[in-house]
């Protein structure tokens, strides 16, 4: 079998090795058997190397061997010394004198988890068209992506279960993609989005006349997916009478357009998809056990972004990249945003996020977010917020505006003041005096007046009165602790 990853016992002993031979054909395990100086020629001729079980005196060949090849695990049968390969995390372990059938099977199933688990597996560094969307480095993603590369190059129907939003459709793609079926079509359907009385229509096409409207024969997306993948999302609202059609196809592999009469052959694999338990549902009566059982034959969790946490900055730095090529606009986010971010539950998971980042974008568009800016429900962690000090000039500048802001020197009867009903001060000084006056001073006590009338006309609730004045919340509570202004009990 192509691709039969063999064992190597490298024994100069034949008696010894013939021994092994003999277990091992027994288990069941492909292998060769070799001297000493045979064994490279393996290394060099197929990389389809389970393990090499090392017997006898370790040489200096043998302890350069393990060294080289570091992806490689090696498991020792009665050796005499291998203190030269203490420090070789790749021997695994020793095989016991006799062999024993249950510790043999228990290392050759480690070295099947060092060949899964390799850090060249495992981890994505270099770019990977195929991954690009599957963004994460969590051991939830890493699970996924593993499972998406076992099933890929099978013809083995997957179900992908996870909530809304988690990038099910995504993971159905990448499925796609790193299949033998790539060079063909990915057709997905929503399920959910499709009227039921049109679904079929929609699935297995119709003739001409088929019904009212059908003026045309159309062929249906089993068709247009032919020779490539069909993606059902959100299966479980597909209605019982579709279910048990759909279930058909899957058995017979033929189907019929709505309104014909002859069977059309179908050559596509089914992917499906959905956020309810069908188990439940099955239980409920609502969804077809012997469907589930066709469909469900290889399961995909897709994990909720609360649960891969850690992928968050990932995720955000790859949204604002699209979101920078779609619009020509970026966002940065603090350290300390990004942190509250990560303590969010996420209910709308990754869609969530992406809505939260382009929100952002046009909120705050080039600019640096830190935790104030996010809206309240992401706020997990309190900031002292930034007040920048300014210059007398400016702030005397910029009260001086607000005062006047709001006459309207052409129309006495407008009131552009906040106070709908009260002149805007009936102590108003609008003429300078012949001895001058202190502009600061006055202005301060125009501010505490006003600041004071606010605070009693809300009751003084902060926010309401902060409203009322036309300024944020926060620069209100630091103005009533600069003027000492407190509620009289």
């Amino acid at each position: 079998m192509q691709g039969q990853k063999h064992i190597i016992v490298v024994d100069n002993d034949i008696a010894r090795r013939e021994q092994i031979a003999t277990v091992l054909s027994f288990v069941g395990e492909h292998f060769h058997v070799c001297a000493e100086d045979d064994v490279s020629q393996y290394f060099s001729e197929t990389g389809n190397i389970l393990t090499v079980i090392l017997c006898g005196q370790i040489s200096d060949l043998i302890t350069g061997l393990v060294r080289k090849h570091p992806a490689t695990p090696f498991i020792l049968h009665d050796v005499l010394d291998a203190t030269q390969l203490n420090e070789a995390v790749n021997v695994l372990g020793s095989l016991a004198v006799p062999l024993n059938y249950a510790q043999l099977t228990e290392q050759v199933h480690h070295c099947h988890q060092y060949h899964n688990q390799l850090p060249s597996k495992r981890h994505y560094a270099g770019p990977n068209p195929l991954f690009r969307s599957l963004i994460g480095t969590s051991e939830p993603m890493l699970q996924v992506r593993f499972l998406i590369e076992q099933v890929a190059n099978t013809q083995a129907s997957v179900l992908i279960l996870g909530e809304s939003g988690t990038g099910k459709e995504v993971i159905a793609r990448n499925i796609h993609n790193l299949s033998d079926r790539c060079k063909g079509p990915f057709v997905p359907v929503n399920c959910g989005a499709i009227p039921a009385d049109l679904l079929e229509s929609e699935l297995f096409g119709h003739e001409k006349g088929a019904f009212t409207g059908a003026i045309s024969t159309r062929k249906g997306r089993f068709e247009m997916a032919e020779g490539g993948t069909l993606f059902l999302d959100e299966i479980g609202d597909m209605p019982q009478p579709m279910q048990v059609k759909l279930l058909r196809v899957l058995q017979e592999r033929t189907f019929e357009r709505v309104g014909g009469a002859k069977s059309i052959k179908t050559n596509v694999r089914i992917i499906a998809a959905t956020h309810q338990h069908l188990e439940s549902m099955i239980k409920e009566g609502t969804f077809r056990e012997d469907l589930f059982y066709r469909l469900n034959v290889f399961p995909i969790e897709t994990p909720a972004l609360r649960e891969r946490q850690d992928d968050i900055p990932l995720l955000i730095q790859e949204l604002i990249s699209r979101f920078e090529a779609e619009q020509g606009r970026s966002v940065r986010f603090t350290e300390t945003a990004i942190e509250s971010l990560k303590l969010n539950a996420w209910a709308g998971n990754v869609r969530e996020l992406s809505n939260l980042i382009e929100r952002m974008i046009i909120m705050f568009g080039d600019q640096v977010v830190n935790v104030s800016e996010l809206p309240a429900k992401y706020q997990h962690i309190d900031v002292e917020e930034y007040q920048p000090e300014y210059p007398e000039e400016l702030q005397e500048r910029d009260a001086i505006n607000e005062l006047f802001s709001g006459f309207d020197y052409d129309d006495d009867e407008e009131d552009n003041t906040s106070f709908d009903s009260e002149p805007e001060t009936s102590s108003m000084v609008d003429v300078l005096p012949s001895d001058g006056m202190n502009l600061k001073e006055y202005l301060a006590e125009l501010e505490v007046s006003m600041i004071n009338q606010a605070l009693e006309k809300n009751d003084w609730v902060v926010a309401r009165s902060a409203e009322l004045l036309g300024m944020r919340r926060t620069t209100l509570v630091e103005k009533m602790r600069k003027y000492n202004l407190q509620k009289n009990v």
